[in-house]
């Protein structure tokens, strides 16, 4: 038993090592902006950027806008599909794995040929068809994260039994879906817009060839032009990224219990 709790430590110690030592030294770079002593100067630097600012701005609510379409999107897809077409599910799997099969680059050329200026929907006409096209595009890069993370948050609960209780407690379908199947998967959906926020935070590709402000570009142009502040960038990165799990975690702790189908035969849902 020592034994093998040794060599698990030993594991479990190269591993940490393989992500906390490229994020030390990185750390420590960033420090050196001033030749000398250490100091934070670069990150001084990178938030002073006016530029840095505007592209996250641009990029979270751009971001926001995709988890919320891809909510309304995947939410009663995955619902209806467990409920009434489980013979849907393994073609639906598949389509929703063809973003990572299909290359980024592929996919902005094709919305470009296809919403460009002259055709019958004209998204890149203007800034705003340009940001909607993004925002879709950005769901439809992070739909296998979303898809999955939803499905199996469904696969918790008894969607068969819930959706007959709520149906005699008078509830019809956005209601089911919204006050019933959603609080009952809050963390699953939590854990897919938390995937599809930093998806869209480091996505360059689509951004630059639709040629929108986004923080994935802004980054790039940063890493190409100068030493320190790239470096700053990335722990940044990385708090964003770790805080955003620490407020998943958090808030699945405070997450809503299930919902008791007797609980949903007291009388109907206003």
């Amino acid at each position: 038993m020592k034994q093998s709790r040794f060599w698990a430590w030993v594991v479990f110690g190269v591993g940490a090592a393989y992500f906390l030592v490229p994020l030390i030294a990185t750390f420590e770079f960033s420090l050196r902006m001033r030749r000398g002593y250490y100091s934070f100067d670069s990150y001084a630097s990178v938030f002073a950027d006016p530029k840095f600012q505007a592209t996250f701005t641009y990029s979270a609510v751009i971001g926001l806008l995709s988890i919320i379409v891809g909510i309304l999107i995947v939410v009663p897809a995955v619902y209806f599909v467990r409920l009434r077409m489980a013979w849907l599910r393994p073609y639906v799997e598949f389509l929703t794995l063809l973003p990572l099969i299909i290359p980024a680059i592929i996919l902005v050329y094709g919305y470009i040929r296809l919403y460009n200026s002259s055709s019958i929907i004209p998204f890149t006409g203007s800034a705003t068809g340009t940001d909607i096209l993004l925002t879709f595009a950005y769901v439809t890069l992070a739909l296998p994260y979303m898809y999955r993370a939803v499905d199996t948050g469904m696969r918790t609960i008894d969607v068969q039994t819930l959706t007959e209780a709520a149906q005699i407690a008078g509830a019809n379908t956005p209601q089911i879906i919204a006050r019933i199947i959603l609080p009952n998967i809050l963390v699953a959906v939590l854990s897919g817009a938390f995937l599809t926020f930093a998806i869209v935070i480091g996505e360059f590709t689509i951004a630059s060839l639709l040629n929108r402000p986004a923080f994935g570009p802004y980054l790039q142009n940063i890493g190409a032009n100068r030493a320190y502040e790239p470096a700053a960038l990335a722990i940044i990165s990385f708090i964003i990224t770790w805080g955003a799990m620490s407020m998943i975690n958090l808030l699945s702790r405070f997450a809503p219990p299930h919902f008791c189908p007797d609980g949903l035969t007291h009388g109907p849902l206003p």
